[in-house]
C-alpha cells in the first residue's frame, strides 16, 4: 500500500505550484495532511497572503472530515447550511467549504491523506492539487 510520505508530499507541492506557473496562476499556498488531519508539508509561494495557508489546510481539513472533496461541502453550503455550519462550529472553525480541498486516494481508492490550496480560484487550486496528487502516483478527488 503506497503511503503519503514526505517525500511524496512535496512532489504534490512541488508539481502544484509548477502547474500554476504555467498556466500563470496567482501565488498559491499548499498544505498536505495526513489522512488524521495533520500537516505533512507546506509551502506559500512570494507574495501569497499570509492567511492562505489557513484557509489552504482548511480546506483539505474539511475534505478528510466528510471524506469527499471540499466542492461537495461547498454545494452542501448552499444546499444544506445548517448542517456546514454545524459542521464548521465542531471542528472548531477548521473547516474552509469551498473548492480546492482534494482527498488524496491510493491504488486501492483509500483516502491517505488532502492537499488543500488556496491563492487563484477555487477551480483552479482544485486543478493544482489534482495536477500535484496524480504526479505523486496518486488519484485526487475533488469531490
Amino acid at each position: 500500500m503506497a503511503e503519503l510520505t514526505l517525500s511524496k508530499a512535496n512532489t504534490i507541492i512541488t508539481q502544484a505550484l509548477a502547474k500554476a506557473a504555467a498556466e500563470g496562476m496567482k501565488p498559491l499556498g499548499v498544505a498536505v495532511l495526513d489522512a488524521g488531519g495533520h500537516l505533512i508539508a507546506c509551502q506559500r509561494q512570494d507574495g501569497n497572503p499570509f492567511m492562505r495557508l489557513d484557509i489552504a489546510s482548511g480546506k483539505a481539513y474539511g475534505a478528510l472530515a466528510v471524506g469527499t472533496g471540499s466542492r461537495s461541502l461547498n454545494a452542501a453550503a448552499q444546499d444544506r447550511p445548517h448542517f456546514v455550519n454545524a459542521l464548521m462550529a465542531a471542528s472548531g472553525g477548521k473547516i474552509i467549504p469551498v473548492p480546492g480541498g482534494v482527498l488524496v486516494r491510493n491504488a486501492g481508492g483509500e483516502i491517505i491523506g488532502a492537499v488543500g490550496i488556496s491563492g487563484d480560484t477555487s477551480d483552479n487550486d482544485e486543478a493544482c492539487a489534482i495536477a500535484g496528487i496524480e504526479a505523486a502516483g496518486f488519484t485526487g478527488d475533488g469531490g
